[in-house]
């Protein structure tokens, strides 16, 4: 037994040192916030999320700007036709080339070829509904983007609020560890004059090691609740942050007469969604009408590579109905209706959960508060009781087994307490959070 002890203090000495010695660091709420803001691994996804999404917009600028290529090319031919070809598109045919047997028998010749061309979109209906389905998709990534940044928020208030929780905690053990050790101070005297047996000493002892114990997991869910908002942050700190401000109960009535609007980020972009399904249904059924398409081309030609001796161009337009492609073309229509009749019930299924959590939440709510009322209540009355259960512990009229029994409740009530506060206050925010 003694050996525990020895060990126990050993390992407090070495928790204290290792405590002393690292860093501490004061911040507040809104700091925390405004580099979390800047630096959150999640938030930044989020947001190439949306650049991703912006690009596939951009993309579909193709249905008004010209498609642009240039090529170059070079080929050696005694082919008939080719190389007769060759000729007149260098400009260099003679008479003498009209000869039965050259036209039959050409000598080898090289052609280099340089050609610009340009297509230009005219009339592409589906491309149109294409484009509107990439801009709502677009949109509707920038209002998911916003509600992360709302989510990671109300994520980062939790996590401040458990580090004053924690440290609360601490704040309350170390009381119960200095009341518990005064008490064994009392009990060690009064088992010295002959008022007390060993066996209650006992007791008293392996209270002060409970307590001594509970301190430990509560310095440790410090560290915890601080490496947390560090990695929030975005950061590999290794400092212990602490907290200005403590936690107290942040009474709000008015927030029971919240309710949730359809302009709420989330909702809104499931809405924006919708919109971009039906717009692709449109363009499934537009690709039935005919397109339009201009055309050109630029070309130079010459025996020599990177010449250009003879010049040509053409200019043209097409109009171009696809008529039937087997089963392919009725088949994604029915798909993408399919995907919009799924993205209109989808979003009814959304509010309504959304309306459930903020119900149940407004619920949680009302019972935190009066779990708060309540403890605290419970708090008064087992402060009360360890006091007078301790006076007459020092008279020497009452057991150590019940004195034991009132600090344990008073401790208990007093972390129960402090949890309860840091529901009330957490599930506010919550709630808050539904109707922002």
């Amino acid at each position: 037994m003694r050996g525990k002890y020895i060990l126990t203090i050993i390992t407090l000495f070495f928790t204290v040192v290792i405590v002393n010695a690292q860093e501490t660091k004061l911040v507040s709420l809104n700091d925390i916030l405004q580099k979390v803001s800047e630096n959150n691994y999640t938030i930044k996804i989020s947001e190439q999320d949306y650049k991703a999404s912006k690009a596939d917009y951009n993309q579909t600028n193709s249905i008004f700007l010209p498609n642009i290529s240039v090529s170059h090319s070079g080929i050696s031919t005694n082919n008939p036709l080719m190389a007769f070809g060759s000729k007149l598109n260098q400009e260099i045919l003679t008479s003498e080339d009209f000869n039965p047997a050259l036209l039959n028998d050409p000598d080898n010749i090289q052609n280099f070829s340089t050609k610009i061309e340009v297509l230009q979109p005219i009339f592409n209906a589906d491309g149109i509904f294409m484009r509107k389905a990439a801009k709502a998709k677009m949109n509707a990534m920038q209002l998911q983007t916003n509600r992360t940044a709302d989510g990671i928020k109300l994520e980062v208030t939790k996590a401040y609020m458990q580090l004053q929780l924690a440290y609360k905690a601490v704040e309350v053990l170390k009381k119960a560890k200095e009341t518990a050790l005064a008490n064994k101070k009392i009990a060690d005297n009064n088992f010295k004059q002959g008022y007390m047996q060993k066996a209650d000493v006992l007791l008293v002892n392996v209270y002060v090691s409970e307590v001594e114990n509970k301190l430990f997991t509560a310095k440790s869910n410090v560290e915890n609740a601080s490496d947390y908002i560090h990695f929030l942050m975005g950061e590999t700190s290794n400092s212990t942050l602490i907290p200005n401000s403590e936690l107290v109960s942040e009474l709000n009535l008015e927030v029971y007469n919240n309710q949730i609007s359809n302009s709420r980020a989330d909702i809104e972009a499931m809405e924006i969604s919708t919109d971009a399904y039906e717009n692709m249904y449109k363009a499934s059924k537009m690709s039935y009408l005919p397109r339009l398409n201009a055309f050109g081309s630029y070309e130079f030609y010459d025996d020599k590579v990177f010449n250009a001796d003879a010049k040509g161009y053409l200019v043209g337009a097409q109009l171009s109905w696809n008529l039937f492609e087997g089963f392919k073309r009725i088949g994604k229509t029915q798909k993408n209706k399919a995907n919009l009749d799924k993205a209109e019930l989808s979003l009814d299924q959304y509010k309504n959960k959304s309306n459930l959590e903020f119900n149940k939440a407004k619920r949680q709510l009302k019972d935190a508060e009066n779990s708060m009322n309540l403890t605290s209540l419970a708090v008064e009355q087992s402060e009360e009781a360890l006091r007078i259960r301790t006076n007459r512990f020092k008279q020497g009229l009452e057991k150590s087994s019940d004195l034991l029994i009132s600090e344990t409740q008073y401790l208990q009530k007093q972390l129960e307490y402090l949890q309860s506060v840091f529901n009330y206050n957490y599930t506010k925010t919550y709630v808050e959070f539904l109707t922002k």
